[in-house]
């Protein structure tokens, strides 16, 4: 089976390396080719964080900068990651919104720039603020998705409010020629997801982000019976297997560990949809950089 993980993170940062030591992984781009070419997974997405403002208070688009400096010319990442350029939304402002938007430009014009991620919970600002919206239109325009962090954050720090699923309705509504993915299921907020992505006919989810580091999966299944029945059942509820991609969250968990899980929650005749083809669909500019 091939699979393609829709939502990694990819960056040279101490803390990463032990995140991704507890999930039994090295973090290192050697390392996740071995772990790819073993496990079947031919592309991988990594979400880009905002990086603050610069100088005029301008929010600056981040990639994945595991290796070095991130170069806009040069696409120097391995080549089966793609990535989403993160947005910094609270260093936006209603005078410099469209300017910092216009820096995004240059990078959505690079093959390997596949979505536009926001991360409301952290960023503590609402996904229908105005200062969002030229990033929607850019997304229209480069038939990108806007991959929206939803449900818990990692940090005490986030806002919860401004993370939950519904919020991405209003904006589904607003923008319907842009495709706007729910990162980790809206988790806990399962139910509320589900009504999001079966209202929205531009509303997808990424499974991501559903179980963290390294564990025997069996024990797992047996001491999160009822959580895994929970989602089975919103899954069951929406059904619509089209709505619904792959992603691990990586370096957060185990990747073998993972797919098990993910594959225990949706049925076996639609594993080839959640793994591989949605995310051609969703993350259009895949495509043409998935290996021949």
């Amino acid at each position: 089976m091939k699979i393609i993980d829709v939502h990694i993170h990819f960056t040279d940062h101490e803390g990463f390396r032990e995140t991704a030591r507890k999930a039994g992984h090295e973090n290192s781009a050697e390392h996740l080719r071995r772990e790819f070419e073993r496990l079947g997974i031919v592309m991988a997405v990594a979400m880009g964080a905002g990086r603050g403002g610069d100088v005029d208070g301008l929010s600056v688009p981040r990639a994945v900068d595991l290796g070095g400096p991130f170069d806009p010319v040069r696409y120097g990442q391995p080549e089966f990651i793609a990535f989403c350029c993160g947005v910094e939304s609270r260093t936006l402002t209603p005078e410099n919104a469209r300017r910092s938007a216009a820096l995004f430009e240059p990078m959505l014009q690079m093959k390997q720039c596949v979505g536009i991620k926001l991360y409301p919970g952290y960023n503590r600002c609402y996904l229908a603020d105005p200062i969002h919206h030229p990033f929607y239109e850019l997304a229209e325009k480069y038939d990108v998705p806007v991959v929206i962090h939803t449900g818990d954050t990692a940090s005490s720090n986030g806002i919860l409010k401004y993370a939950h699923p519904l919020t991405v309705d209003e904006v589904a509504v607003e923008f319907p020629r842009v495709r706007f993915v729910m990162a980790h299921y809206g988790n806990p907020w399962i139910v509320d997801a589900t009504e999001v992505a079966a209202k929205n006919p531009n509303v997808f989810i990424d499974l991501s982000g559903l179980a963290v580091g390294k564990f025997e999966p069996r024990e797992f299944f047996d001491h999160y019976r009822g959580y895994l029945e929970h989602i089975r059942t919103w899954i069951a509820y929406l059904s619509d297997y089209g709505k619904l991609m792959y992603g691990s969250d990586w370096p957060l968990v185990n990747l073998e560990n993972y797919i098990e899980v993910v594959k225990s929650l949706i049925p076996a005749d639609h594993h080839d949809e959640v793994f591989y083809q949605n995310a051609l669909r969703v993350f259009s500019k895949l495509v043409p950089l998935l290996p021949r």
